[in-house]
């Protein structure tokens, strides 16, 4: 179970993707049984082998009650049901205490309950049992981040992606480079953001971010590329609007400026965005 970025449909409208903890909050909230049953043993045969990926086959009967427990509480934690998904997650540690992917939903559920403490131990604990679950070192940075323990939060992602089996690299790539942005090292949080954006072109808060960065170091061209790329698809809204109306005016296009803003006049009229448009706030 990776903290992802998915579920946009839910965010389309007024939800703004600057790197306020509450906005990523919501954000990194959705879609998060995407990871939950990666089935990595924890246990060797007697002194025989070395832990290997579990199938259905040799999966024993304590795991697979662990795992529909485990399965429970990450549909219970979707719907927001967070003491239920705990208690659900209990029994599925108390059923099988070796079995990684239990502690990894406990870190996402202490996180939620404002609980960093409780959140780290579970997320070191699924680690200790399967050093592969790039997820887990996923979940455990952004933790860090949330705790402005960067270096320790960059380490972590670092870790994640190294992993060559590790299908999100491109949400752990996005994740490392909002937090690059908020430990003020903007040059990093560029490039890590692009190679997230290679890997998903299509993601709106790293083509947001990205531009915004590069509007902030001047470099008007290149940020124009990807806020006019988030402005044409589905997710455009007021904030994206107006950093495009900004880079729009730097380049001297008064007709994209228009265009643009006749879209962010019709669709967000109550927006911050629009109120400093029309008083001509474009530097603050």
């Amino acid at each position: 179970m990776v903290v992802g970025v998915t579920g946009f449909a839910a965010l389309k409208s007024p939800a703004p993707w600057v790197l306020s903890a509450g906005v990523l909050a919501i954000v990194l909230g959705t879609s998060l049984l995407s990871g939950c049953a990666t089935g990595v043993a924890s246990a060797v045969d007697a002194g025989a082998r070395q832990a290997e990926p579990m199938t259905a086959f040799d999966e024993p009967e304590i795991r697979r009650r662990a795992r529909i427990r485990l399965q429970l509480a990450g549909s219970y934690f979707e719907q927001g049901q967070t003491t239920v998904a705990l208690d659900e997650l209990k029994q599925a540690i108390a059923i099988d205490p070796t079995f990684a992917d239990s502690y990894n939903l406990r870190g996402l559920i202490y996180m939620r309950m404002n609980e960093p403490g409780l959140a780290e131990e579970s997320f070191r604990r699924a680690i200790s049992l399967n050093p592969r679950d790039a997820g887990a070192h996923h979940n455990y940075g952004w933790l860090m981040c949330q705790q402005k323990r960067y270096p320790e939060g960059d380490k972590l992602f670092s870790q994640a992606v190294a992993n060559p089996s590790y299908t999100e690299k491109s949400k752990t790539f996005m994740a490392q480079g909002l937090c690059q942005i908020s430990a003020g090292q903007p040059a990093d949080a560029e490039r890590t953001l692009l190679r997230a954006y290679e890997l998903d072109a299509g993601n709106p808060i790293t083509g947001y971010n990205l531009a915004q960065l590069l509007f902030a170091r001047g470099d008007y061209a290149r940020a124009q590329f990807y806020i006019r790329r988030l402005n044409n698809g589905e997710y455009a809204n007021a904030e994206s609007l107006w950093l495009g109306i900004k880079v729009e005016r730097q380049l001297n296009d008064s007709v994209a400026m228009s265009q643009l803003a006749s879209q962010l006049r019709r669709r967000f009229p109550v927006s911050k965005e629009l109120a400093a448009y029309e008083r001509g706030a474009f530097n603050e």
